[in-house]
This record gives C-alpha cells, structure tokens and sequence, in this order.
C-alpha cells in the first residue's frame, strides 16, 4: 500500500498541522510505502520572496525530520525537485472541467477571506491531484477540509482512465476524525493564511502570544465557564489525557479562575508536549548540509519513480513519439 501526503512550506509549522496531518504522517510510516514531499510548488500561491520561500522549505524539513520523519523508512523530498509533477498537471489540466475548479470550497472560502484570486489558485487541486496520481497513491491522509481534492483526483483520474484505459491509481482520503480540523486561536480552522495559528517551535514569549490570543466568551472570574464550547478547551483535549481533561472540566465549573488561567495550563501542556523533539531540532539546524542530503536521496528515489509514471501517461497521450 503506498500512502502520500505533503505540506506546504508557507510559514512556521503550527499544532494544527501536526495534529491534522503530520503526526499521523509519521505514525503511518509502519503502515505501509510513505512517499512524504514538501510542497514547494503550492507554496507560490501564498509566498513570493525568494528567501522566506528558501527558509520555509528548510524549516519544514528540519520539523519533519525532528518529528520522526525516518528517510530509511519513506521517501521524503521537495516537490519541485522532482518537476515531472508539472508536466502531469499540464496533461490532467486538459481534462479537468471548470466548473469542478469553481465548486472547491478551499478556492471559494480563501477569496471570500479576501485572498486574491489567480490561476495558481484555482488550479490548485489540479496540482494536487498530479502529486497524488504521479505515484500511484492509495492512501492520501488528509483533514477534513482537504478531502474533496482527493475527490477531485479521483474525479480527474477517472476521465483521464476513460480516455486512455486504466493507467491512474484511484485514491482514497483517510482522515482521523477526531483529529481532521484542529481549532485555530479565533475558534476557525487552524491555518496560516488566515492569521490564528499556534507554532510547535519557537520563543516561550511568542507561543504565550498566540496562545493569550485564543478568543472565548466574556464570562468573568465570579461566573462559571462552559467547557465543551470553549477554544481553550477544544485545544486541550490535544494534549491531555483523560484525568487531566477532567480536572479542567472542573476548573470550568469551579468560580475563581479565568480564561488566562486556562491558557496557562494549555500553554504548559503544549510546552511539555514538544519538548523532547527540541534537541533533535537543533542538531538539525546546525547541520543543514545533512538535511540537503536527506532531501536530495529522497528526490533520486521520488525522480526515479515519477519518470517511469510519466513515461507510460505520455505514451498514452500521444507525447511519446
């Protein structure tokens, strides 16, 4: 079974992404083929300065790896290190309907925020679609916002297949439900583009920032708080066990404290959580030329597998001749 995921290099790696996606990235690396690639090419939707693009790409690598991201176990690259993707995105373009583009909901609620839109934007699932179906990918594990551009791969691969025979690999979306949206800092999905995200990595003085940001309601010290609608506590139920989730329960429910108290503790947990992947992370930093490496083996494995792919699709299509 080969499993395939990516991650965008647009912007320091907050929960939300670890606990949506790359922590069950890393678990399935025991579950079955894991081909993991940084996603530098979506990247150019949201990022245009050369440098922070450059820094992004290396930050990720350095957080993949220091989570666990194994090169002997799976293929770990940067996704314009392999660009036979382009050229995929090119052919599945021609059989891509407009309208499907322009019923995705990430396009329709990223320009309803008030993000320009452009081509890149729109046919962004396209691209997608051509990272999964380059490697004939089984499983995609996505959150539940990104479930419908696998059903747009499959979609595209289906048209594809019955214009050329059965030559693309249908995939399947896995999304850990209770994992799948994780709650940013406004109460919305946790995400970059919109501003409300918590960071894994950084100063204690920037995540108690981000954490004091977290919106809740305007119930005072005297009043009792309601734990189940609550940002805060929808945060916790990341990071703490059963007992420890009941003891908030009753902090709630006990007059006396605040809001700012509860983020203290979620604060501490978040720190706790971390704190044993920050020495890997530093060998790493100071090492970048072992981190290019990895990513440059891991490019010859993906490059390998890729061309071949796209030697039978241009066949198919006539481009062989």
């Amino acid at each position: 079974m080969r499993i395939l995921s990516g991650i965008q290099p647009s912007g320091t790696i907050h929960i939300g992404n670890y606990f949506g996606m790359i922590k069950k990235m890393i678990e399935s690396q025991d579950d079955g083929e894991l081909f993991a690639f940084i996603a530098s090419y979506h990247a150019l939707t949201s990022v245009k300065e050369k440098e922070v693009l450059q820094q992004n790409i290396f930050d990720v690598a350095v957080n993949f790896l220091s989570l666990g991201m194994d090169p002997d176990k799976s293929t770990f690259w940067v996704q314009s290190d392999v660009p036979e993707v382009l050229e995929l995105y090119w052919i599945l373009s021609n059989h891509t309907p407009m309208g499907l583009l322009e019923r995705a909901h990430s396009y329709k609620d990223k320009t309803a925020r008030g993000i320009a839109s452009n081509h890149g934007l729109l046919s962004y699932p396209v691209l997608m679609a051509a990272d999964i179906l380059l490697f004939d990918s089984n499983i995609v594990p996505v959150g539940k916002d990104q479930i419908q551009h696998v059903e747009i791969a499959r979609d595209i691969a289906n048209t594809f297949n019955n214009t050329y025979g059965d030559i693309l690999t249908m995939p399947l979306s896995k999304v850990e439900e209770s994992l799948a949206t994780v709650p940013g800092t406004d109460g919305a999905k946790m995400s970059k583009s919109y501003g409300n995200t918590i960071d894994m990595f950084g100063a204690k003085k920037a995540l108690k920032k981000q954490v004091m940001k977290i919106v809740t309601d305007s119930r005072e010290l005297h009043e009792v708080k309601e734990y189940s609608t609550c940002n805060v506590y929808k945060l916790c139920e990341l990071f703490m066990n059963e007992d420890e989730l009941k003891v908030m329960q009753n902090r709630y429910a006990t007059p006396g404290e605040g809001y700012g108290h509860f983020k203290i503790a979620l604060m501490d947990k978040i720190n706790e959580h971390f704190a044993p992947y920050a020495e890997k992370r530093e060998h790493f930093i100071n090492n970048p030329d072992e981190v290019k490496e990895i990513l440059a083996i891991g490019a010859k494995k993906a490059s390998k597998i890729a061309r071949e792919k796209l030697s039978v699709i241009r066949d198919a299509v006539g481009l062989n001749y």
